[in-house]
């Protein structure tokens, strides 16, 4: 069984849109497309490990696809992503039939959550996601997310489309690794830890005080849904 990776960059409100330039994805009115660049430091490309592509297989979602097809390919022959990037197996989930012109690239029939799953199960290198957020909620509510690269940054964006958006199935992770840029950027790598756990700091005797503000509270409504 071979692992699916999700890669992501990801504002400090969790907001992933739109990280590399304007033009990237204006979808609702988005306007701070390009947010990521002024972070950029060169000790930061030692860890790009985990957007690279290499010795894995991408798979993405349409517009990330369509994206990545009119600009990768552009690029100089002797540009490391690039040449990673043009060279590996790409699959594409979409729900419009559509001709795929960059190379290498398939198509992913009916479910895809089905589809996804078949792919892990086939012998080969690990596969990767990158972007493609609608994508990614569809495969977290499957449980087919394997590990999270994160790399948070030091900026509030407050809308646009988010990593985990609302309405996300509750789920513990684990951080494995974690590492911060001069710039302030959080390179992060987690994997799924089951179920949310809970406890409570709260007095096992609480105070009169305690009792008559949780009767309040229960009164008006708070936390009834």
């Amino acid at each position: 069984m071979r692992k699916l990776i999700a890669s992501t960059f990801v504002s400090l409100d969790g907001v992933m849109q739109a990280p590399g330039g304007p033009a990237e994805d204006p979808a609702g009115g988005f306007s701070f497309g390009g947010w990521t660049f002024p972070f950029w430091e060169d000790g930061m490309g030692e860890e790009m490990d985990a957007f690279n592509g290499k010795d894995r297989e991408l798979l993405l979602g349409r517009r990330t696809y369509e994206i990545f097809e009119a600009y990768w390919p552009y690029q100089p022959d002797d540009h490391p992503i690039a040449k990673t990037f043009n060279a590996t197996r790409k699959y594409v989930a979409s729900r419009q039939a559509r001709r795929l012109d960059w190379a290498n690239s398939t198509l992913l029939e009916g479910d895809v959550l089905a589809a996804v799953a078949a792919l892990k199960r086939q012998d080969g290198p690990d596969l990767q996601i990158i972007g493609s957020g609608d994508l990614i909620q569809s495969l977290r509510r499957g449980h087919l997310i394997d590990e999270y690269n994160v790399w948070t940054y030091p900026v509030v964006l407050g809308s646009g489309k988010r990593l985990f958006e609302s309405g996300a199935k509750p789920q513990a992770l684990r951080l494995m690794s974690s590492r911060t840029s001069a710039s302030g950027v959080l390179m992060s790598r987690y994997v799924p830890n089951g179920e949310v756990q809970v406890g409570s700091f709260a007095d096992d005797s609480p105070s009169e005080r305690e009792i008559a503000r949780r009767a309040a509270w229960a009164r008006e409504g708070v936390g009834m849904r």
